[in-house]
């Protein structure tokens, strides 16, 4: 964990520099090739710096978990408020498929990333991860209980199920996209989502 919290905005300034260099460094590498010595060159900042507000390298990778999910979650704020309608849902189907487009298909989720290469060998990095993606999903399976509560959805289905099924194909069909280098491998993935959540509405909604 972080040994200080900054208590000053030059504090606050400095440990948000090293994170945000961590994170640059770590997407453009991989965790395993990343080291103090390279996120200070790259902040810049001090070895004492660094060691002023972490442990060591894991508890820099733990922050770089919870910044990355803040950055995933916060690049897509208006449109995970809109969850609670048909139409929210496939403007943010849409949006997903779209950035992979625009990014040619590279980069996959930044989360999910991070996942592969600490989920087995960091206990607290995995628990991190998943909060993260719990959060995510947490706003779909709100906007899922809204739709549900205004007779959007069937009374009887389950918006938790909904939301980790949904939440399912956007990883798998983002990991799909990035191996295979083809935006389309999301859009079916989430066209498989959307068929499961429209099978679960009402059939006057």
């Amino acid at each position: 964990m972080a040994v200080a919290t900054p208590s000053t905005p030059k504090g606050r300034a400095t440990r948000e520099r090293i994170v945000s260099a961590a994170a640059e460094l770590v997407a453009e590498r991989g965790v395993a090739a990343v080291s103090l010595d390279d996120v200070g060159a790259r902040a810049p900042a001090s070895r004492s710096q660094l060691y002023h507000y972490f442990d060591d390298k894991d508890a820099l990778v733990r922050a770089v978990v919870d910044a990355t999910s803040d950055a995933v979650l916060g690049a897509q704020d208006d449109l995970l408020e809109q969850l609670d309608s048909w139409s929210g849902i496939e403007r943010w189907f849409g949006a997903l498929v779209a950035f992979q487009r625009e990014s040619q298909a590279r980069g996959g989720c930044p989360i999910g990333s991070l996942a592969g290469q600490l989920a087995e060998r960091d206990p607290q990095a995995r628990a991190a991860i998943a909060i993260g993606l719990g959060r995510w999903e947490a706003h779909l399976r709100e906007g899922l209980t809204r739709m549900r509560d205004r007779g959007k959805l069937d009374p009887g289905s389950d918006p938790t199920a909904l939301a980790t099924a949904t939440m399912a194909s956007v990883q798998g069909g983002l990991l799909l996209t990035q191996v295979r280098r083809d935006p389309e491998q999301l859009r079916i993935a989430l066209d498989a989502a959307w068929t499961v959540l429209r099978g679960a509405r009402r059939s006057r909604a």
